[in-house]
């Protein structure tokens, strides 16, 4: 009795305070913050010209697609269309665009689907990005929230359409597509998150949509901070800077090792890594563009190359094990039901002998200085090999290949370029002989098989694009429209699986091996992240917004600084500092950021 007495008398106190004191206001809680540190920078905030993974995935957080990967399968899913139906015949395709609001407040409609859609049809500049995906449309129209697609032919991925939807009520407003950069803020988006502040190369910051359709994000902002080097990364990483980065290069990935506070997260990747082969470009008109050598016009040339390659030698002192060594193209081992591996006569194994025969067989001689010439005497073998500046694996790859293809009578000179400039030689202007390159495939693989489709090359006015290769080859086209037509999973596999042999036969790319996805994270910042697929899969390089999506951050003890900049021009400035004197870190441990493109 005693007990509560004093207990109903400590009420009456805190009561009688409450009338007598003035209110004190709680304090507010922090915001939660998480900070991703990125190797790569995006190329625009503009998804109709997006092409690099960072960026592709960055739109991926703030805008709704039709449908989007389901996180355990990896099926197309509902997003911003909540049902679909299909006409017998597979030519029309109507999609129930659900009750959702733009960040602004504006109701979504199939109308904004329709203007997205039907602007890629009728715009070379809004073809940069995801032309392919629109090529086989015939008309688009909306009726309220349905949206009605009719196609020319029938078409396998239509629900794995690559293409963010945009605010019609927004972007109609545009003038030139092909050069507007999106940089008003608040961006106006139906996703995760709005992008409230870019400063160009350095961050972009994305608040938690509110009125996002499944519900808001569990954190409150996310800051995406690019670095200029991946050292500078990882050294933000282990200060604490950024929470979390990706897309590591084997040895960043293995200095992370033995930290505490980190989570190492080594799983399948899917991405491929390639040679791109400049074999004589042209535009989409057929006019020739470009320097490229043109012995590499010559099939027999590409397969010399191909021969010369020690690709296990690659895997393990290039990527220090962490990849697997590509015995087929461009779609990774992951991609169980579309992954096609040579074998027999056909697989290309390490054979400088046969290289050699091969070139010598089609008259390329050897001088007197070893080098080749082209069989009408006209021109060396002296090929250049365009990688990004400041990608020390990627100097590494160049070293090994140098010593190859000098075995095999051909010179190679690296060349270093930085991202724009990479992008702009080796996907518009065609101003190399062999590059760098690679992709990040999603769970259908169209995309990428469409970025070796003669409709890829640019215009002659530079515009459209998003070629891999500026391959124009009858057969390839011929199955890809086989390929899109058949609907049966099986089948459609096998006719994917003979593009793969065109590719690794006629060598326009030359895979060299496929990546593990390597990244990392800081537990006493991140609570919990899910990746995708659920079941060991990946974290910033997966397909769709899941991981991101399903963030969580530490909220008690640990060393969470959320609710201010701080964390985010603390990492600027030591990404700044650490460029400036990271010689000695840099000469010590090597190592390159991923190639451009998704």
């Amino acid at each position: 009795m005693r007990k509560v007495i004093c207990a109903l008398a400590a009420m009456g106190l805190l009561a009688l305070g409450g009338l007598t004191s003035p209110a004190v206001a709680a304090e507010p809680a922090k915001p939660k913050v998480i900070r991703v540190g990125a190797t790569q920078a995006m190329d625009s905030m503009n998804p109709f010209l997006a092409v690099r993974l960072v960026s592709s995935s960055i739109h991926r957080w703030m805008y709704g697609f039709l449908t989007v990967p389901d996180p355990k399968t990896l099926q197309p899913s509902p997003d911003l269309a909540e049902s679909w139906t299909t006409s017998p015949d597979g030519l029309t395709w109507t999609f129930k665009i659900r009750a959702a609001k733009w960040s602004d407040g504006q109701p979504v409609t199939a109308d904004d689907a329709a203007w997205t859609f039907t602007k890629m049809m009728t715009d070379d500049g809004a073809k940069t990005a995801n032309g392919p995906a629109v090529e086989n449309f015939a008309s688009v129209t909306a009726a309220g929230q349905d949206l009605t697609i009719k196609l020319k032919a029938p078409q396998a991925s239509m629900l794995d359409n690559p293409v963010p939807i945009m605010p019609k009520h927004v972007w109609e407003k545009v003038g030139d597509i092909s050069k507007y950069e999106a940089d008003d803020f608040p961006a106006v988006t139906s996703g995760p998150y709005i992008a409230v502040e870019q400063k160009k190369d350095q961050y972009v910051k994305l608040k938690a949509n509110p009125d996002y359709w499944r519900g808001p994000a569990k954190i409150d902002e996310l800051q995406v901070i690019f670095y200029d080097n991946p050292a500078a990364a990882v050294v933000g990483l282990k200060k604490g800077d950024i929470d979390l980065i990706g897309r590591l290069a084997p040895p960043d990935f293995e200095a992370l090792k033995g930290d505490p506070n980190i989570v190492q997260w080594n799983t399948q990747g899917r991405r491929s890594s390639y040679l791109q082969v400049n074999l004589g470009a042209t535009t989409s008109d057929n006019k020739p563009i470009g320097d490229g050598h043109p012995a590499l016009k010559d099939q027999r040339v590409r397969q010399a190359l191909h021969y010369a390659i020690d690709k296990q030698k690659l895997v393990d002192e290039v990527q220090n094990g962490l990849a697997v060594p590509a015995d087929g193209s461009i779609v990774p081992p992951m991609y169980k039901d579309f992954f096609w591996s040579a074998s027999g006569d056909q697989k290309v194994t390490h054979d400088v002998a046969k290289a050699n025969k091969i070139l010598d067989d089609a008259g390329y001689k050897k001088g007197a200085d070893g080098i080749r010439t082209m069989p009408d005497g006209s021109r060396k073998l002296q090929f250049r090999f365009s990688i990004h500046t400041d990608t020390p694996i990627e100097d590494k790859l160049a070293e090994y290949l140098t010593g190859w293809f000098k075995e095999i009578g051909i010179t190679l000179t690296t060349k270093r370029l930085d991202s724009s400039k990479f992008t702009e030689e080796t996907g518009t202007t065609a101003l190399f002989d062999l590059a760098i390159s690679g992709w990040s495939v999603n769970p259908d693989p169209e995309e990428v098989l469409a970025t070796h489709l003669c409709s890829r090359r640019p215009t002659a006015s530079g515009q459209g694009g998003g070629t891999e290769s500026f391959y124009c080859d009858p057969q390839y086209e011929a199955l890809y429209q086989q390929q899109q037509k058949e609907l049966d999973r099986p089948k459609r596999a096998e006719i994917i699986k003979q593009m793969e042999q065109r590719l690794y036969t006629d060598a326009p790319v030359i895979a060299l091996y496929y990546p593990n996805d390597l990244e990392g994270y800081r537990k006493d910042r991140i609570a919990k992240v899910t990746p995708i697929p659920e079941d060991k899969g990946m974290l910033y390089g997966g397909s769709g917004y899941w991981p991101f999506y399903t963030l969580e951050a530490v909220t008690s003890g640990g060393k969470d600084d959320s609710g201010s900049n701080t964390g985010l021009y603390v990492g600027l400035g030591a990404a700044v500092i650490v460029l400036a004197g990271a010689g000695l870190f840099l000469a010590r441990r090597r190592q390159g950021v991923a190639d451009d493109r998704e």
